[in-house]
């Protein structure tokens, strides 16, 4: 099958709807992929319980493409490492937590917070770094543009896309990760990350002329 031409499955991140994933998708589709957005409860529902539902949606299909944002990509890592029977072809993470977040802990440091990160806010802890185990190729996108919640609540350390610091969306046995000048809630909308996504589900590999 022409990867040109395969099926692309976008996983949105905390507090939004899957429609959120819109543009990017359309994007996409304009570049020649079919794609359909998955939805799920970010703070009503266990990080297990929409991994499996994302599994089931993976199985009942031909091997697609993945693209996660935020606490989305958290729901792939964990649906695609946890079974690799499971059928998938290249894999990008958009500003995703893979090794916890400074803003999410301090979020959750008072009751209003941890309400608002529901369930996933023993995500958002400081742990050992995430491992892709895996042997398609995954690809990872941070932005450096400081704009955004995290940025509200504190100061964060090091080079960060608002909500998320890059050395948090580093996974071990990515094969690349680049970083765009793009705020964390923006990435979905950027022409950019766009143009990104698309050369890495083609060819398993970023344009570095554009970093």
């Amino acid at each position: 099958m022409n990867t040109d031409t395969a099926d692309v499955i976008l996983v949105h991140g905390l507090w939004a709807p899957a429609l959120v994933m819109s543009p990017l998708a359309a994007r996409l589709a304009a570049a020649g992929f079919r794609c359909r957005l998955f939805g799920y409860a970010g703070r009503g529902q266990s990080i297990e319980s929409n991994a499996e539902r994302l599994r089931r949606t993976l199985r009942d299909r031909r091997p697609a493409h993945l693209v996660g944002h935020s606490l989305g990509g958290l729901v792939v890592l964990e649906a695609l490492n946890s079974s690799p029977d499971v059928p998938a072809r290249h894999t990008v993470l958009l500003g995703t937590p893979a090794r916890g977040s400074v803003s999410g802990r301090r979020l959750a440091a008072n009751r209003f917070g941890r309400w608002m990160l529901g369930r996933s806010e023993l995500l958002w802890r400081e742990r050992a770094a995430a491992r892709w185990e895996r042997p398609e190729p995954l690809g990872v996108i941070a932005g450096t543009m400081p704009i955004g919640l995290g940025r509200a609540v504190s100061r964060l350390p090091g080079p960060s896309d608002g909500v998320i610091c890059v050395d948090e969306t580093a996974v071990e046995g990515m094969r690349e990760r680049i970083t765009l000048p793009v705020s964390h809630s923006a990435m979905i909308l950027s022409y950019r990350v766009a143009a990104q996504v698309a050369e890495f589900l083609r060819n398993g590999h970023f344009l570095h002329d554009s970093r």
